[in-house]
């Protein structure tokens, strides 16, 4: 069975560094798979992607990122990020193939526990069995992924509102979860301040040092997502792991509109804030 290299450099406390999939375009998502990121995630939250689609990506980022591999590159492993923290929305990610999760808005420990539950086993959690495309991606027969899958499947929650910063202990205490991710733009709202990537408020910050300290206390990546390469790096070296730079949407415009401005042309607008 094809190890989670990502869940595994995590471990090892070292850094994973991957970007959001917004586009409903498995061709856009098998080129990102060629360009060297550690992890791909598919965003089923807020992007117009249905299920079908998701699982196409799934299954076309896996089979590049074995491609890589065999070449001696860096494989890709396909991510997603549910709709919302239910059974129904983790299983069937988990079973069209995705090889991690993450769950947005998971504020309190019985909504942790709720994760894990969903997307863990007996005797870990209650995931039910069944599919075929999990196995497929992971190159393996269904009865050695049921077999191994809780020791490959990458579990993260969201600690993305200011009530799973006052709630982290407990929620990183929960068994099962390898890693917590922070949305920058819901955190800041939560806080009653204007959504961004990143700020120098005193309460955002002190919430940054507070998810740091309590991930490292329960062995608990922690995660977050940046606007660019800068910030990935300041965030690597303040002890983030799971980095998320960008998206597709917005590294396919910042692109565009470097172009059309070394011409003097196009618009300072944007569209996106990831």
């Amino acid at each position: 069975m094809r190890k989670n290299l990502v869940r595994e450099k995590l471990l090892q406390g070292q850094p994973s560094v991957g970007t959001w999939l917004c586009l409903p375009d498995p061709v856009a998502a098998r080129l990102l798979a060629c360009v060297g990121f550690d992890w791909l995630t598919v965003e089923l939250e807020h992007a117009p992607l249905t299920m079908e689609t998701a699982a196409h990506i799934f299954g076309l980022v896996a089979a590049q990122g074995a491609a890589v591999a065999g070449q001696g590159g860096v494989p890709t492993v396909p991510l997603v990020r549910v709709p919302s923290n239910t059974t129904e929305n983790i299983k069937r990610v988990l079973d069209n193939g995705a090889m991690g999760i993450v769950v947005p808005m998971v504020n309190s420990k019985a909504e942790a526990e709720r994760v894990v539950a969903a997307a863990r086993y007996a005797p870990q959690g209650k995931r039910s069995v069944g599919g075929f495309l999990h196995a497929a991606n992971f190159g393996t027969d269904p009865a050695t992924y049921y077999e191994q899958a809780n020791n490959e499947v990458l579990v993260v929650v969201q600690t993305e509102h200011i009530d799973a910063v006052e709630q982290a202990d407990e929620i990183l205490s929960v068994p099962g979860i390898d890693a917590f991710f922070i949305g920058p733009n819901d955190l800041l709202k939560s806080m009653g301040h204007t959504p961004a990537m990143d700020s120098d408020a005193p309460a955002f910050v002190a919430a940054i040092d507070h998810l740091l300290a309590m991930g490292k206390k329960h062995g608990v990546a922690a995660g977050i997502h940046t606007a660019d390469a800068a910030a990935a790096r300041q965030r690597i070296e303040q002890g983030f792991q799971f980095v998320a730079i960008a998206s597709d949407v917005a590294l396919l415009l910042a692109k565009a509109q470097a172009e059309l401005s070394s011409l003097g042309l196009g618009s300072n607008g944007s569209v996106v804030r990831y």
